[in-house]
């Protein structure tokens, strides 16, 4: 049990990435608005954790114009 708990991602021992990579696992996709609602996070604190983990391709970033509004959505990667 020890060296599976040593062998563990650093990246996810913050709870912030865990609960954002168990979001998208259980969803095809996710805006960033309801990543911050749902996880009750200010915006640069989501941003950074985004962030770390498109950084290490855990999700990919999605960028777009619905109308004249900006969207941006992520999904998980198969890293």
């Amino acid at each position: 049990m020890k060296e599976f708990i040593d062998s563990f991602d650093k990246m996810f021992e913050s709870r912030v990435r865990l609960a954002i990579m168990s979001l998208l696992m259980v969803n095809t996709k996710i805006e960033f608005k309801e990543l911050k609602e749902k996880l009750n996070l200010s915006d640069g604190n989501l941003a950074s954790h985004i962030t770390a983990l498109e950084k290490e391709n855990y999700i990919e970033v999605k960028k777009q114009f619905v109308g004249k509004k900006p969207q941006t959505t992520y999904t998980a990667t198969l890293r």
